[in-house]
């Protein structure tokens, strides 16, 4: 169970999250059209992109408060897994960016707690190898046609954009956390 601090602090900042969800995207998707850049890196910022175009998310979309807050910890995750596979020559405000994404990793930890964030670290990690409307993760960074889909459809999702209200309720935590431990594996994965 997270402290009283932690909830406080997701409480004062998630609504934030959410509403920077579309400039976070692109700062991704400025890792993912750096052919230079870790092809681990490149891999982690399409699979947390392509995530959003799941049908079958962990929260719906469309659900109060929440619906776009597992997006915005996919994202930070992504961006986590990035820092890890190096910045490359990426643009300082790009990289600043990432490294604000990354450190919020350590908020959503406090939140769920080790076990329920190693599930969800891991479930991330695993985005690499998933599709979402056809495109496999491999397939957007190895063919130009399928990158120029994704940049399109991320454009669009930026441009049209309407960030749901947060309210500041600590049920709202509850919800989350309890989405989260409903959907994620619980086993391990298998190298």
């Amino acid at each position: 169970m997270a402290s009283d601090e932690i909830k406080t602090r997701c409480l004062e900042t998630f609504g934030s999250w959410i509403g920077s969800l579309s400039g976070d995207i692109e700062a991704l998707m400025e890792v993912v059209k750096d052919d230079s850049l870790d092809r681990g890196a490149r891999e982690a910022s399409t699979g947390g992109i392509n995530y959003l175009f799941k049908s079958l998310d962990l929260i719906p979309d469309g659900i109060d408060d929440i619906g776009y807050l597992d997006d915005a910890f996919t994202i930070r995750v992504s961006a986590k897994l990035v820092k890890q596979s190096g910045f490359g020559g990426l643009g300082d405000e790009t990289k600043k960016r990432l490294e604000s994404l990354a450190s919020d990793t350590e908020l959503i930890g406090g939140l769920l707690g080790d076990e329920l964030y190693q599930r969800f670290e891991s479930y991330v990690t695993d985005l690499r190898l998933g599709a979402a409307r056809g495109r496999m993760v491999s397939e957007i960074l190895d063919d130009a046609s399928t990158m120029k889909e994704l940049e399109a459809e991320v454009a669009q999702f930026c441009k049209d954009y309407e960030p749901l209200k947060f309210s500041k309720d600590e049920k709202n935590l509850i919800k989350l956390t309890a989405f989260f431990d409903a959907k994620l594996p619980r086993e391990s994965r298998v190298p």
